[in-house]
């Protein structure tokens, strides 16, 4: 059986963490090891996660790891360089995972060899209340750069990768504090096929005043940036070129229509100077 490395990132979270921790726990698949980074939590985190920290022993290993506040992409790529596991995989730290998720992924990757990563349907809870997902964040299988380009709907919870690829493409981008995974979504989609396991096997709770997503403004300023960058480190198609050189338009000219409605000149100058990079 392949081990897995499970990566939960986490801060503050004392009121959701052992809910995560929990879903690994009851996973149907066991052969994993779990490392929880806590990427310096002043809140009850330590207290709670020291207990689970049993990284000597020779069964189910679980690691519980401190570090100073450096940003989740920092914590999950941390995780990522100490994991033994031929494959990696997420939980955010206020989402929690079905009890087949391991199982039903392995199943799939072990049995089609040449496929290197897979995601899944989630459930979404808002504030206690189950919402069902708008058709922006359809999901799709395959050859789907085209797809990442429009949209970011993989949730990095649902997401299983093998080590030596997430390794390859150098993890999540640690200067991107926000849209981190959308800009690691183009690296891979660009390059390979994702595929969607199509069975919701997490649950993404959201609402809560600590999201990333409801903590940070024009977030289309680094789905930018990660389009841009896409341009220079890949040949792409022509048509995957102008679908990409579209989508940083639309998103510059509505980044700046705001940023005007706001006085903001110095955010204008800087997608401006973005969008004359453009070839």
């Amino acid at each position: 059986m392949s081990l897995v490395s499970i990566i939960i990132p986490t801060y503050n979270r004392s009121h959701t963490i052992l809910r995560a921790v929990h879903s690994v726990l009851n996973q149907t698949y066991q052969n994993f090891e779990l490392i929880i980074v806590d990427d310096g939590s002043i809140d009850e985190t330590e207290e709670l996660l020291k207990s689970f920290d049993n990284s000597k022993a020779s069964t189910r290993k679980i690691i519980y790891l401190k570090t100073q506040n450096g940003g989740v992409s920092k914590a999950r790529n941390l995780g990522a360089s100490i994991a033994c596991g031929e494959w990696i995989t997420f939980l955010d730290s206020d989402d929690e995972w079905l009890p087949e998720k391991l199982s039903l992924q392995l199943d799939f990757l072990i049995n089609n060899p040449h496929q290197l990563v897979a995601y899944t349907q989630e459930i979404w809870i808002r504030n206690g209340v189950r919402v069902n997902p708008r058709t922006t964040h359809q999901k799709y299988s395959g050859q789907i750069f085209d797809k990442c380009i429009q949209q970011c709907f993989i949730a990095p919870s649902s997401l299983i990768i093998k080590k030596s690829l997430f390794s390859d493409l150098n993890g999540f981008d640690e200067e991107f504090v926000v849209c981190e995974d959308y800009d690691l979504w183009l690296k891979i989609s660009s390059l390979y096929e994702i595929t969607l396991i199509n069975k919701a096997l997490i649950i993404k709770h959201g609402g809560h005043s600590d999201q990333l997503s409801t903590k940070f403004v024009a977030m289309d300023l680094w789905r930018m940036r990660a389009l841009i960058r896409i341009l220079k480190i890949r040949n792409l198609s022509d048509s995957h070129k102008a679908c990409v050189i579209e989508s940083i338009k639309q998103k510059g000219e509505i980044l700046i229509k705001g940023f005007l409605k706001h006085g903001n000149m110095d955010r204008v100058s800087e997608v401006e100077s973005m969008l004359l990079e453009l070839p």
